[in-house]
């Protein structure tokens, strides 16, 4: 569960912007914005909520704080987590325990391959296909920050259409970690010789398979260039 909202940190002046954090957290918690989902931008939640700019930028910040929430540079915030977990796994694994980090990648992401392959829905193939699109045409503009968060996209909806609740939460939660991973995989550009092909991750869910989806997973994640 999220904290809840006393335990957040809220401004002297800020009835207001309590009851914004009320709110946004009932739409969190009632999935219309699921973990792993991008909320709307700043003048859509004024809009839709009723209340000032300032008022929305102060609630959305102290659900940051919080670890319920997650700005990304340039691409917008969104949900990483429903409870405190996220700020406590992003404490621990720093950038001198990445051999760590990997590890808990293979260990999320060859089970999460391995549902997705036996409950994916005609939607989770499509938003599949569009992520891997996405991953390609990122790739093919060679900015690795680009690159970097189009990957972490792909791999976040084969957990979402491994259709595990709890999964999706604890995988979001280390999501900061995981695309630094990605990111240093890639050296600081993006050379042919650490291009890894998930197109056969994606046909092998599609093709109902969970057992060469677990292996297709699991091998982006053996020592070497992948991602």
């Amino acid at each position: 569960m999220p904290p809840p909202v006393d335990s957040v940190t809220v401004p002297p002046r800020g009835h207001r912007v309590r009851q914004t954090i009320e709110q946004l957290r009932e739409r969190i918690l009632g999935g219309e914005w699921p973990v792993g989902g991008r909320i709307p931008t700043e003048p859509q939640l004024v809009a839709a909520l009723g209340v000032g700019r300032n008022t929305v930028r102060e609630a959305v910040r102290a659900l940051v704080h919080a670890g319920v929430l997650e700005c990304r540079q340039g691409s917008g915030t969104y949900v990483v987590s429903t409870d405190e977990l996220a700020p406590v796994v992003a404490r621990r694994l720093t950038d001198d325990r990445m051999a760590e980090v990997v590890e808990v990648r293979r260990a999320f992401e060859v089970e999460a391959a391995r549902l997705a392959a036996l409950r994916r829905t005609p939607e989770d193939l499509a938003a599949l296909d569009a992520a891997l699109a996405v991953r390609e045409a990122a790739w093919r503009g060679g900015r690795v920050d680009e690159f970097v968060e189009a990957d972490a996209a792909l791999h976040t909806a084969v957990v979402a259409a491994a259709h595990n609740g709890m999964l999706a939460e604890l995988y979001a939660s280390v999501g900061a970690a995981l695309r630094s991973t990605v990111a240093q995989a890639m050296g600081g550009a993006l050379a042919p010789e650490r291009y890894v092909d998930h197109s056969r991750l994606v046909e092998a869910i599609r093709a109902g398979d969970p057992a060469r989806a677990a292996i297709e997973a699991g091998a982006f994640l053996e020592p070497g260039p992948g991602a």
